[in-house]
């Protein structure tokens, strides 16, 4: 009987072939790393810097730690977890040199607790106001943003911004799934705070 395999564990292979090569000194495997994934590790970075230009940098730094420490990766995990907790350690070590506005837009989770009726608030309020009230709210989120410490910025953004779920935040900042919550809790309650005037 011809059994059909997962999907994922299909990009496993293909990853641990690519690391294999690349291990060996196959530029062109690891450059098709980069490519599998260069896309997310560049949202993650936009999200917490919210510049252009510093994501950028944090980009080029993530894939240098990549490849200087490749040859030591282990495979004890996966290596998009690997990876993605470069990406993370590279953002909470980044320091702003150039701020930049930028507008995201903040999507609630019915499935967790933690922030969702405040980013349920923003959605609305987005929604319906006028275009310069939107950038006068735009400005007011990026500061409550920048209030927060670097970890709970990091989680945030992780979680509303991009979606992610608790459990793969905490795989890929290597923080326990408890601590992650706590984050947020303690994030959606200082953005609440700073934007309570406003909503």
């Amino acid at each position: 009987m011809l059994q059909v395999q997962d999907p994922q564990s299909r990009e496993t292979m293909v990853d641990l072939d690519l690391i294999q090569r690349a291990k060996r000194g196959d530029m062109r495997a690891f450059e098709e790393l980069v490519f599998r994934y260069d896309k997310q590790v560049l949202t993650i970075a936009a999200r917490y810097v919210q510049s252009s230009e510093d994501a950028k940098d944090i980009y080029q730094e993530v894939f240098l730690r990549v490849f200087r420490s490749l040859p030591k990766f282990q495979l004890r995990s996966q290596f998009s977890t690997w990876l993605f907790r470069i990406t993370t350690n590279v953002c909470l070590s980044h320091r702003t040199k150039r701020k930049r506005h930028t507008h995201a837009s903040i999507h609630q989770d019915a499935d967790e607790e933690h922030g969702g009726a405040i980013a349920e608030s923003l959605r609305d309020t987005i929604e319906t106001d006028q275009h310069a009230e939107k950038a006068d709210l735009a400005v007011h989120v990026k500061k409550a943003l920048e209030s927060l410490s670097p970890k709970q910025r990091m989680v945030f953004t992780m979680k509303y911004y991009d979606d992610y779920k608790i459990r793969e935040i905490a795989e890929m900042t290597g923080l326990a799934e408890g601590t992650v919550k706590r984050y947020l809790f303690a994030a959606t309650k200082k953005i609440r705070r700073s934007l309570q005037d406003l909503l």
